[in-house]
């Protein structure tokens, strides 16, 4: 039988073959030299050592109080300056009559006479002539402050001193008196605020923008209020609740505009609620008239 011609490619046995494994093994690094454009790393001892400049000592240079210069021992201690205007020069000697030099009098000045106000001219004089400075006199109470005569023209904060500090001595002589039992209003806190009043009213004036005419009337109901509500006084008890209640009102019943009862009751610290039954109970009270006559509030701010 023939046998089938296999499809296998021949291999030829000539000289241009050569089998894998004659071929010389490669080196795992090439050694090949280098192009003459790389440079060869440089030895450590070849390399240049350019030492840091060393720091020039400036001598002066001060140190400086918020560093840790004046730890180093440069450092010199400070010296207290005196000012030539403390510093204190003895009082040289008056001059005497006799040693101040007169002026030659001529024939026609001897026979006139010498008006008093030349002879004050005429007088020694008594100051030392030293070259020690002046020092000016300091007055000894400073100048009273003047607020004008209409309260339409008045500053808010001069108005907050002169009406906290009445406020003030009412609080004081009130305070003194003990409080009877069911004397209690809605105006009464647990225990007086950590706050002044010259502050709250300020904080009030301020920020619930309260003019001259509303201050006024706030004044106008402590008196309105107690006459038609025995039970309620000034106290350091009562005096918040009532700033609040008072500059909310008379916000409401004298300005054409005014803030709603949320920002009055987060500017005096209360809550809505409380406010809305603090306005409501000093409406009632005052029996719903809260606009004073302009003459009434020139009375009081006189």
């Amino acid at each position: 039988m023939l046998a089938a011609p296999s499809t296998s490619p021949t291999l030829r046995a000539d000289s241009s073959f050569e089998p894998a494994h004659c071929y010389p093994p490669r080196p795992q690094y090439d050694i090949r030299p280098q192009s003459p454009h790389i440079r060869s790393p440089i030895a450590p001892q070849a390399r240049k050592h350019y030492p840091f400049p060393s720091p020039v000592p400036r001598s002066h240079r001060r140190a400086s109080v918020r560093s840790l210069d004046r730890f180093s021992p440069l450092y010199k201690a400070r010296r207290t300056m005196v000012d030539a205007a403390t510093q204190y020069s003895p009082p040289k000697p008056a001059a005497s009559p006799e040693s101040v030099p007169k002026p030659p009098a001529s024939d026609a000045d001897a026979d006139q006479p010498v008006a008093p106000f030349q002879q004050q001219q005429q007088l020694p004089l008594t100051q030392p002539m030293d070259d020690s400075p002046v020092k000016k006199a300091r007055p000894d109470a400073p100048a009273a402050h003047v607020v004008p005569p209409e309260y339409e023209f008045c500053d808010t904060r001069d108005l907050v001193l002169l009406i906290s500090s009445m406020i003030m001595e009412l609080i004081r002589y009130n305070d003194a008196i003990p409080l009877k039992d069911g004397h209690l209003t809605r105006f009464h806190s647990r225990a007086p605020p950590a706050i002044s009043v010259q502050d709250y009213l300020q904080r009030l004036t301020t920020h619930a923008t309260l003019s001259p005419p509303i201050l006024l009337s706030m004044v106008y109901y402590i008196d309105r209020l107690c006459a038609l509500y025995p039970a309620f006084t000034i106290t350091s008890l009562t005096v918040h609740r009532f700033l609040i209640a008072s500059a909310t009102v008379a916000s409401k019943g004298l300005s054409d505009s005014f803030w709603t009862n949320k920002t009055y009751a987060r500017v005096g610290g209360v809550s809505v609620k409380e406010l809305a039954l603090l306005e409501l109970e000093f409406l009632t009270r005052l029996e719903w008239r809260i606009v004073p006559k302009p003459e009434v509030l020139t009375d009081y701010y006189r």
